[in-house]
């Protein structure tokens, strides 16, 4: 098994901890005295850096949320002047204010430092040529993933987003062993090699992938490597972290949270930890971050953590797989729905594309839902009966999962909207004027 950096990846639990709390206090100490907005939130808490004694004190913090970056855009939560940055990142600010995250260079060493810990657990080298699907610009996927790869001696293809049919040209012509880009894309890609006749076990020298940008289900995972043959790794990450930075090995048993870097918290809805491997909501401090710190950020995701020894002989934590978000949370007739419940029961039905639509309305002042979900090529039919036997698998799978009735369509393939970065799968109408 190879390693980045092996003393780090792994050292004993007990050593990690130690040196999170060192780290963690360092942190708050010089976070406390140059930042006016965090020394306020402690400052109104009553706690100061020396109150910070064992990493249990974490709790006497006080939390940052997404809306405490929309308040102080574009740049008030910066510690460091302009003349030590030497990169910024602005997010798409499609649900509000965009949060623009600034970085010195040893921000972007750290991140480049992550990812390359886990390209190399899951087998990269720098016999692998990594075309990157992901944008290059303001958003941090493409520019991070491709400084990593760089620095570890990877060959990159910059190709970006969009293009596919120039992605799958060169796919087939150049020798590329790896790929980069959001699940969804990856999906559009293998639709397209497939109408073009493209077989990509045989027809490339494609084997590994990243995918990361957005939430999917472990079973679209499945479907997407029986598919293509392209075993593909799990990445997690947020521009308020650093960018997409953690990683799975190549044993797909969760993401490794590198505990040097990261210290992860895992809360229940009143704000206290839950036991090992238990769900719960995702809080994220950043130990390294020195332009823009990150400390016990609400980053609304749900999932669980644990700190047992992975396989691959990694002592770091590992994160499962995100199973909700509490921002994305849909509230329907009083119910809570999250969009990967939905996209979790698709994954189970192999008749099903992973392209699908939630459409909301409320008509008499009462909400319906409409899940319109493509059919795979192969199972197309003008059969009626078969046709209503499908809808019928997915309109029971999914009242017993959400616990509400949804209305189910099947369509076409090529009916939905495709994307080519981040997909968008809710559309909500509803009015209560």
């Amino acid at each position: 098994m190879a390693f980045w950096n092996e003393k780090i990846e792994t050292m004993p639990e007990n050593e990690l901890k130690a040196m999170q709390l060192k780290l963690l206090q360092e942190l708050v100490k010089n976070t406390y005295r140059d930042s006016e907005f965090y020394r306020k939130k402690m400052d109104e808490l009553g706690v100061k850096p020396e109150d910070i004694k064992t990493l249990d004190d974490i709790k006497k913090l006080p939390f940052m949320k997404k809306t405490d970056l929309r308040d102080n855009y574009p740049d008030k939560l910066f510690v460091r002047p302009y003349d030590e940055l030497v990169r910024i990142h602005v997010s798409s600010g499609t649900t509000g204010k965009p949060t623009v995250v600034g970085y010195t260079k040893n921000d972007l060493e750290n991140w480049a430092e992550s990812l390359d810990r886990g390209m190399v657990s899951f087998g990269m080298t720098k016999a692998d040529m990594l075309q990157n699907a992901h944008g290059y610009g303001l958003f941090t996927g493409g520019i991070g993933v491709h400084d990593a790869a760089t620095r570890m001696g990877v060959t990159v293809l910059p190709i970006s987003t969009g293009n596919t049919n120039r992605q799958i040209e060169l796919m087939c012509d150049l020798p590329v062993t790896a790929i980069a880009g959001t699940p969804s894309y990856l999906f559009h890609i293998a639709d397209v090699c497939e109408e073009k006749g493209v077989d990509i076990r045989k027809d490339t020298k494609l084997r590994k992938a990243i995918a990361g940008g957005e939430p999917w289900s472990e079973s679209m995972r499945v479907k997407l490597q029986n598919r293509t043959g392209i075993r593909v790794h799990n990445c997690y990450g947020a521009s308020e972290f650093y960018g997409p930075m953690f990683l799975e090995c190549s044993e797909q048993c969760g993401v490794h949270i590198w505990a040097d870097l990261c210290l992860m918290e895992i809360l229940d809805d009143n704000g206290n930890p839950v036991p090992d491997g238990q769900k719960g909501n995702v809080v994220v401090t950043m130990l390294k971050k020195e332009a823009f710190p990150l400390i016990r950020y609400r980053i609304g995701d749900i999932s669980s953590i644990t700190w047992e020894k992975c396989k691959c002989g990694r002592t770091h934590p590992r994160l499962d797989r995100i199973s909700g978000r509490a921002d994305d949370m849909l509230v329907v007739k009083g119910i809570n729905v999250f969009p990967s419940q939905i996209e979790a029961v698709i994954g189970e039905m192999p008749f099903l594309s992973p392209f699908y639509r939630i459409t909301l309305d409320n008509k008499n002042y009462s909400d319906h839902m409409l899940v319109e979900v493509e059919l795979n090529e192969s199972n197309i039919t003008d059969d009626a009966n078969e046709l209503a036997k499908m809808s019928k698998m997915l309109d029971i799978r999914l009242k017993e999962v959400l616990n509400i009735k949804a209305d189910v369509k099947l369509v076409i393939p090529k009916t939905l909207e495709r994307f080519e970065g981040k997909s968008k799968h809710v559309v909500d109408n509803r009015s209560y004027e």
